[in-house]
């Protein structure tokens, strides 16, 4: 719901349980007064009349769009430079407008919405120099979330230049904070860190032109004594699969936030009456914790983001097998065919074909471009493989890397020009592989035409879109000198295009993304594919908390976990088979391993893991989740459940949690989100009341060995 007091010049969003007001001062400025749990319609403004006094500091002002150069230097939301090289801008309120449905960004993706579940606002404001910024705001009422984009035009007589382009800017009262991003390395993404927000600036971003591994570009703003199910929360996602800056800054008037693409590198030039849209971010407030938020996020990310032909809660999802912890490069058709045999044993459903199975491609020294099956392995080409594998009662899928190029392929020698280098510098080779230019039209066609044959070839029905390297000598042929600033930004709206393309012609295809494990793991990648390869390490204590610090934004569903063999591949660590099945059927659930070593009676063992992911996987993709115990200092272990939206079923899952000394008695696991009023019966037939459960609770995994763990289903009787 959209409120406009044009006697107060106020402006308010209500969700079903927040409220997000603005106002207009004196001087025609918009300034933010509130974002928390839900008021009246009246203006919720208990701040000094001072600060919206004609001539007041801008220093002071709660600014829903900073600028710089006229008295507000806080960070800025844009920084833009006119023709006379002026970096100034004093944005004053035009006009504000409401309308129904889901306002539209070109090129970039975004929450969807209908008429009957979303409503747009769009704030015109208006620089005297000739800049005009247009706020939008997406208010999904049942939802309790918020979208917030800015789209900037040129009005003036003369090109000017964005250096900045932020998305979201936010000022909170001179009230503690703590600031959580989820951060790591190279199979460690995703962790939850979480600092108070201190006097001066704090920020995490990345310039690598993809989010890469040591920032995920969504963050909390929270209080101090917030916890799972307590206390004020603010979350943020950036709709955005390149560089980005995340950033607070406390002063004298409180705490700013600002959120949007990272202005290194940033120049767009906007030509008289030209725009540009900054990528979408979503904001969930909650008054009850991170569970709370991370659920609304959750269900929206499920409903308007996911794409379409995957977003229903319904739609069921394959178990997978992925050749290459089996397999690597040393592979042959006779190879791949056992590994398939025997995974069909244990019951899976779809084979995938990782890295290797390409022209030439026997290391990762050549070939990324030469998307076309080496006959020495395949001698009847991938649909040859694909026709085997469909003949075993199986789906095929398989694994591409588009954006990367290797200096010794085909490819490359047909088009050296195509990949980003700059004149007169070495290009710079990470893995054996230089990044191709996506700016370009015609080496996006020149993908996509070899895509497109391998994928008409045979019943394709999964890919795998990896990305194994950042971006680096940024430059592209085709832009003049004073445009290079425009390259990252066109890069990812490239990327963009050439996903689009691939799940529009082939809707029916399941894309799974990847960027080395999950360098690219943000809603911009989302609204393409309905899964992400969370890491590249499948060890079940270093999955704790990659898969904990992901939740907080994204739903399970999403989420790319495998069970593996030990001692991992990654880690050389052992954990029992309870506790990796858990951690891989809390997420999309597959195999990554060598199962043609396994007896008939260990794919036997696997079966009812796989039976259990059939039957309750829709619980899994749908459910409301619940953090019930983080991973500790060492990711020994945790424990988690998933409730049914009507509560008549519920999975826990338990890992490393009773790794106490002999003697004690084990600690038990409170259960949350139950009818306490309703029985529950786990598949043994043993009943609990809803309120045992959640005040007595259930014993936690104990015995020796490495890493216990517990999967419990129970039904409402």
């Amino acid at each position: 719901m959209i409120l406009q007091n044009t006697a107060a010049q106020s402006i308010t969003l209500h969700t079903a349980h927040t409220t997000y007001q603005m106002k207009v001062d004196e001087d025609g400025r918009l300034c933010h007064i509130y974002y928390g749990v839900r008021t009246g319609g009246e203006l919720a403004d208990d701040r000094p009349t001072h600060l919206f006094d004609k001539g007041c500091w801008p220093d002071l002002l709660p600014l829903e769009c900073g600028t710089p150069g006229v008295g507000d230097n806080r960070a800025p939301s844009v920084i833009m430079e006119y023709a006379d090289g002026s970096q100034a801008a004093d944005f004053r309120f035009v006009k504000a407008e409401v309308c129904i449905g889901k306002y539209q960004l070109p090129d970039l993706p975004a929450f969807r919405g209908t008429k009957a579940d979303v409503e747009t606002l769009a704030i015109t404001l208006r620089d005297e120099g000739g800049l005009e910024a247009e706020l939008l705001y997406g208010v999904y009422e049942q939802m309790d979330m918020i979208t917030r984009t800015v789209v900037y035009t040129n009005r003036g007589q003369a090109p000017m230049k964005l250096r900045q382009a932020g998305s979201l800017c936010i000022d909170f009262e001179d009230y503690p904070l703590d600031f959580i991003t989820f951060d790591g390395v190279w199979a460690g993404e995703h962790i939850f860190q979480r600092r108070p927000v201190y006097d001066g600036t704090q920020s995490v971003g990345s310039t690598k032109g993809i989010p890469g591994h040591g920032h995920n570009p969504a963050a909390i703003l929270c209080r101090p004594d917030t916890g799972e199910s307590y206390g004020d929360c603010w979350g943020f996602a950036l709709v955005y699969s390149g560089n980005f800056l995340i950033q607070t800054e406390r002063g004298e008037a409180g705490t700013r936030f600002t959120m949007g693409i990272h202005p290194y590198h940033f120049c767009w030039t906007l030509g008289c009456g030209e725009s540009f849209a900054a990528p979408e971010v979503a904001m969930v407030y909650s008054d009850s914790g991170f569970g709370t938020m991370s659920r609304r996020f959750h269900d929206a990310i499920r409903q308007y983001l996911l794409p379409q032909r995957w977003s229903g809660l319904n739609q069921p999802r394959p178990v997978l097998i992925n050749s290459w912890e089996a397999c690597y490069f040393d592979f042959d058709e006779g190879k791949l065919l056992e590994l398939a045999i025997a995974s069909r044993k244990a019951g899976i459903d779809l084979f995938v074909l990782d890295d290797g199975w390409f022209k030439g491609r026997n290391n990762t020294e050549s070939s990324l471009g030469d998307w076309v099956a080496d006959e020495r392995k395949l001698p009847s080409g991938v649909h040859g493989l694909c026709e085997k594998i469909n003949a075993l009662g199986m789906d095929f899928g398989i694994w591409v890397e588009p954006e990367a190029v290797s200096p010794d392929s085909y490819f490359y020698r047909a088009h050296p020009s195509w990949a980003l280098e700059i004149p007169g510098r070495k290009t710079l080779e990470i893995r054996n592989q230089y990044i191709l230019d996506f700016t370009r039209p015609e080496v996006r066609e020149g993908i996509w035409q070899q895509l497109k044959t391998l994928l008409d070839s045979c019943p394709i029905c999964y890919v795998k879109w990896d990305m194994n390297r950042s971006l680096a000598n940024v430059h592209s042929a085709v832009l003049p000198p004073d445009r290079q600033g425009e390259v990252y930004h066109r890069y990812v709206l490239g990327v963009y295009d050439l996903q689009r393309k691939l799940t529009q012609r082939y809707p029916d295809l399941l894309l799974e993304n990847c960027a080395s494990g999950g360098a690219r793991f943000d809603c911009g990648m989302l609204s393409f594919s309905p899964q992400i390869w969370c890491s590249d390490n499948t060890d079940v204590r270093a999955r704790l908390g990659i898969q904990h610090g992901t939740s907080f934004i994204y739903p399970l569903c999403t989420m790319g976990a495998h069970f593996s063999t030990v001692p991992n591949h990654c880690t050389h660590r052992t954990s029992s088979v309870e506790a990796r099945m858990a951690a891989a059927l809390s997420g999309t659930f597959g195999f990554e391993l060598d199962l043609t070593t396994y007896t008939e009676e260990q794919l036997d063992e696997l079966k009812p893991y796989i039976a259990w992911f059939h039957a309750h996987g829709a619980l899994v993709r749908s459910g409301d989740l619940y953090r019930l115990m983080a991973p500790d200092a060492q990711n020994s272990g945790a424990a988690w459940m998933v409730v049914a939206k009507d509560k008549s079923e519920m999975a826990v899952f338990a890992v490393g949690t009773a790794l106490n000394g002999r003697g004690r008695s084990r600690p038990r696991l409170l259960l949350e989100g139950l009818d306490e009023f309703a029985v529950y019966q786990d598949e043994t037939g043993k009943q609990w009341t809803g309120s045992v459960l959640m005040r007595s609770g259930l014993p936690l995994p104990g015995g020796e060995g490495d890493v216990p763990g517990m999967i419990c289903w129970m039904k409402r009787v």
